[in-house]
């Protein structure tokens, strides 16, 4: 037997050499698909090079890479089986035909689809790392805000294309009927989301508004913490204990929310109990010199209050209170540790003492006798 009569030796439908060249498309197709997707990527890059912001190709693609080597692959499957007398045309896919054909074509339609949305979820990827790199030369807030929450939408809106096209394309569903169709049941799902669709509504809100942005110090329904994340449930905070707490949108627009990234400065009030060996000569030196050294300090505004406000029986009271000019907490309690040794300073300096805070009870072992022992004045800061 020659060559040319083994090629055509027929059977199940096909001859030979069909079957060879089948087999030949794919295995180009699975051995070259990594060669073809890099070249792909390659001119792809080329056409983008000016708007990338310093994304180098090669991180381009890490992220096309293997998505599109996915579709090649089913590309070449396609192909090799064009080669075959088994068309798998759309048209020809009748109720009567094989559910082998059938099934093997509705494979491939969900194969080509997922590659598709596939890449369109790294062109997506692509996009923000791109952004990423121009707020990292325009520095904002607001930008690392939006990011963040415009890379979930647009993924969110891509696979929901892709679910649509493949119910159309896949299982023949008549996708404009069928959204037609979700207008009557829409209030019903409307109402059991309740919660979701007011927290989506409230993120749009947040950007729209921007009573904050990501890294300000907020508080809000008794949290406090730094905004991490804003996304299209709930907003992301890092408290000062390091916990993650998941505060809802809704929630960060219906309560009373403070931004306390935004204040000019930073409150200090405490009472200073003198006792009542202090006498008034003292007493008048330690308020007004008091005034003169929070004023003096550099990060402190001239609204700096010393008031001889209260006589107690146990000690008299001056009120003091200053406004710190920063908003880096460290700072503010540099500045708050310096003035009090100031303060405690001043208090000696002038002869001054601070009242005792209390009185401590101890049980004398081997009695029932209690005594009362004064503890140490200490400073009331």
């Amino acid at each position: 037997m020659t060559l040319q009569e083994f090629l055509n030796l027929r059977f199940l439908g096909n001859n030979v050499g069909a079957y060879l060249t089948c087999v030949g498309i794919l295995l180009f197709g699975y051995v070259f698909k990594t060669l073809l997707s890099k070249l792909l990527s390659k001119l792809a890059f080329r056409f983008i090079r000016k708007q990338t912001e310093g994304v180098s190709e090669s991180q381009f693609q890490a992220l096309l890479i293997q998505p599109v080597s996915i579709v090649v692959f089913f590309v070449t499957v396609y192909l090799a089986f064009q080669v075959l007398d088994y068309p798998v045309r759309s048209s020809e896919l009748a109720h009567d035909e094989p559910w082998s054909k059938v099934a093997l074509f509705r494979l491939y339609q969900v194969g080509i689809i997922t590659g598709v949305a596939w890449i369109a979820l790294r062109a997506v990827d692509f996009l923000v790392l791109v952004f990423q790199r121009r707020a990292e030369t325009n520095a904002s807030r607001i930008n690392n805000q939006l990011i963040p929450f415009a890379k979930d939408l647009l993924k969110v809106l891509v696979l929901t294309m892709a679910f649509l096209v493949m119910l159309s394309r896949v299982f023949g569903v008549n996708v404009t009927a069928l959204i037609g169709g979700l207008g009557i049941g829409g209030l019903a799902v409307a109402f059991a989301a309740k919660e979701s669709l007011e927290n989506l509504i409230a993120s749009f809100t947040i950007f729209l508004d921007r009573p904050f942005a990501v890294g300000d110090l907020v508080e809000v329904g008794g949290v406090t913490g730094t905004v991490e994340k804003v996304g299209f449930r709930s907003t992301r905070l890092r408290t000062a204990e390091k916990s993650y707490v998941t505060v809802p949108n809704k929630s960060m627009i219906d309560k009373p929310l403070d931004n306390l990234s935004l204040r000019t400065a930073r409150r200090v009030s405490f009472t200073l109990a003198l006792s009542h060996a202090t006498t008034s000569t003292q007493l008048r030196g330690i308020v007004q010199n008091a005034h003169r050294v929070i004023l003096e300090h550099p990060l402190t505004t001239d609204d700096v209050q010393t008031k001889f406000s209260a006589l107690t029986p146990a000690a008299k009271e001056v009120t003091v209170q200053y406004f710190v000019e920063t908003t880096s907490y460290e700072d503010y309690l540099d500045v708050k540790e310096d003035l009090n040794y100031s303060l405690i300073e001043l208090v000696e300096q002038h002869g001054g003492s601070f009242a005792s805070t209390g009185t401590t009870i101890v049980q004398l072992a081997g009695s029932d006798a209690l005594r009362g022992l004064q503890s140490p004045p200490t400073p009331v800061l």
